[in-house]
């Protein structure tokens, strides 16, 4: 008898894993098709962006290829203000930088 209930705790263990092991089986296989659906989702998103900035990229090309001369002068005009700019900026804090790295330097045994 006691025999006969072991025997029967073993077959209900081992139905036990199988079946554990088919819902694991079906987990894995659902879990797969999930990132497969999610890639190609991520992919479709990918080439409307793509497509929408491509769009977008020409639309300004052709704004600003339509007077080409005007705005590499107007181009110039901001490059050279920007510059003047940061002349102004880097010479008024030239002074600190400079007094910075001297007493970062002499302070370092």
């Amino acid at each position: 008898m006691e025999a006969s209930r072991a025997q029967n705790g073993i077959q209900l263990l081992l139905a036990a894993e199988q079946e554990a092991q088919h819902i694991i089986n079906a987990a894995k296989n659902a879990k797969t098709a999930r990132l497969r659906q999610a890639k190609e989702e991520a992919e479709k998103e990918i080439a409307e962006f793509r497509a929408q900035m491509e769009a977008d990229h020409q639309r300004r090309l052709a704004e600003s290829t339509g007077d080409s001369g005007a705005n590499v002068k107007r181009l110039e005009q901001e490059t050279n203000a920007k510059i003047e700019q940061l002349k102004i900026q880097a010479s008024t804090i030239s002074p600190y930088v400079v007094e910075m790295l001297l007493r970062y330097v002499t302070s370092r045994e």
